[in-house]
């Protein structure tokens, strides 16, 4: 089931998010929610699962660190929804946590309420309990747990739902139910309003709960209803850095799992680390151990090695990325996005930093850096180099000990080598300066200025050789 729920015949979807807790179990100055699985915070998950369901608004209930929760929420805001925050000071439970959103819920929608420590939840999964609900009934996401210890027990009159009972309000009886409810529901927003207003304290925590109101639905003659899926991973929350850890584990299985649905070869699903998008192409393999972050996509038969880290690029078909290559671009659609031509060669031990575009046959061999430069078709840089602020042409030779010499101190500059140019081992390129088409530099030369095409330089002191020269000694 997919699409817009937004449309004439049904609601509009609106979602709260619960993120006040503090998270002690967490052991950290961080915010719980701003934790981070697969490389987005945990409350990130959850608002862009939000965004999937066309959301009308989305509205946080912040506390604990409210400030650091807020700020990274609006700034990795899309404008695809309305983004609310309100507070939760102090922190009396979940009901009273959900009634600090009433002034900016509106009455035509049905309510969305998720956990901010929840992170896997499904789209799909929300938008079958939104169906459940109708618009107009009480929609609880249940699942049965082996051990239940510690979630509300959904107690039922035959198969009508009468109540979310707390664990420590429960009777012997009550305990030994394996039905429970997720943390997760859909409501029709007036009918909310009307139920947080009569939320009460009278339990054994003394906080307000939110669970109160599927009495008050039952009481009001609004059906309850709840849609029960097997999924654990789906409600699991995260309260420790060991629960972390494993839905880390968890969710990137799935990735994996979704990748070799695709066609993706992994040599181990098991090492594999997805931390942003990761888009493959057909006949893509990835070896063990490799990292991928911010958004990557890897063309058409591009094999990556073991252990490698990459970062915001793109890989264009026929590329080989060698083992232990680390590519790092910045934001991408930016300038300083990484670009991989077809049929290129990367590493082993090669590092591109921000800026890096390669064109069609490229090659970068081991321990070699290269940083803000293009480097046109069938360029090469196989040894012990560094290339930065650079512009190199067709077919360029560069030699293995060589660099661009691009900052002054104060300022960054340019080099541009020219097609067919050949550069030596161990020179030194003082920017700003140019190397003429089809020009030779010899090994070893410092140059600060251009040169012509065609021809050949060199820059270095003339040998001396001195005919039985002894050192000195004591």
């Amino acid at each position: 089931m997919t699409g817009n729920l937004n449309n004439s015949t049904t609601p509009p979807v609106d979602v709260v998010i619960m993120a006040a807790g503090k998270g002690t179990r967490m052991k950290s100055r961080l915010p719980k929610v701003l934790h981070q699985l697969a490389g987005r915070a945990l409350v990130q998950h959850v608002v862009d699962t939000a965004a999937d369901l066309s959301a009308r608004q989305v509205t946080v209930i912040t506390g604990h660190g409210a400030e650091e929760v807020e700020a990274a929420l609006k700034a990795s805001a899309k404008g695809e929804f309305v983004l609310n925050f309100v507070r939760q000071e102090p922190q009396l439970g979940t009901g009273h946590a959900v009634q600090q959103t009433v002034p900016v819920l509106q009455n035509d929608g049905v309510v969305v309420i998720l956990s901010g420590d929840v992170p896997l939840t499904q789209a799909d999964t929300l938008r079958q309990l939104i169906a459940a609900s109708a618009g107009t009934q009480l929609a609880l996401l249940t699942i049965d747990f082996a051990n239940p210890t510690g979630y509300g027990r959904i107690a039922r009159s035959g198969d009508a739902v009468q109540s979310i009972v707390e664990q420590k309000d429960a009777t012997p009886e009550q305990l030994a139910i394996t039905e429970v409810y997720s943390g997760i529901m859909a409501v029709p927003a007036l009918q909310l309003k009307r139920w947080l207003a009569r939320l009460d304290n009278h339990n054994a925590q003394g906080e307000y709960y939110l669970t109160q109101i599927v009495a008050f639905a039952v009481a009001d003659g609004v059906p309850v209803v709840a849609h029960k899926i097997t999924d654990a991973v789906q409600v699991a929350g995260v309260n420790s850095p060991v629960q972390l850890a494993e839905l880390e584990r968890a969710c990137q299985q799935r990735l994996a799992l979704q990748l070799m649905e695709q066609g993706v070869r992994l040599a181990d699903p098991a090492r594999l680390d997805v931390r942003g998008q990761l888009q493959c192409a057909q006949d893509v393999s990835i070896d063990v151990n490799c990292v991928f972050e911010g958004e990557v996509s890897l063309g058409e038969g591009v094999r990556v090695g073991a252990n490698c880290v990459i970062k915001n690029a793109s890989i264009a078909a026929g590329a080989v990325i060698h083992p232990f290559t680390h590519i790092e671009g910045g934001q991408p659609g930016s300038k300083d996005a990484v670009e991989v031509g077809a049929g290129a060669l990367i590493g082993p031990f090669a590092r591109l930093r921000p800026g890096a575009r390669l064109g069609a046959e490229v090659h970068i061999g081991n321990f070699v850096e290269v940083k803000n430069s293009t480097l046109a078709k069938g360029a090469k840089a196989n040894h012990l180099a560094y290339l930065g602020d650079a512009t190199l042409g067709e077919r360029v030779n560069y030699g293995a000990g060589s660099i661009t010499a691009n900052y002054d101190g104060a300022f960054k500059h340019r080099t541009i080598i020219e097609a067919d140019v050949h550069i030596g081992s161990n020179c030194v390129l003082i920017a700003p300066v140019t190397i003429g088409a089809g020009g030779t530099v010899g090994g070893g030369s410092t140059l600060t200025k251009n040169t012509a095409p065609l021809a050949l330089t060199v820059a270095r002191g003339r040998q001396i050789s001195i005919p039985n020269w002894k050192r000195p000694s004591k």
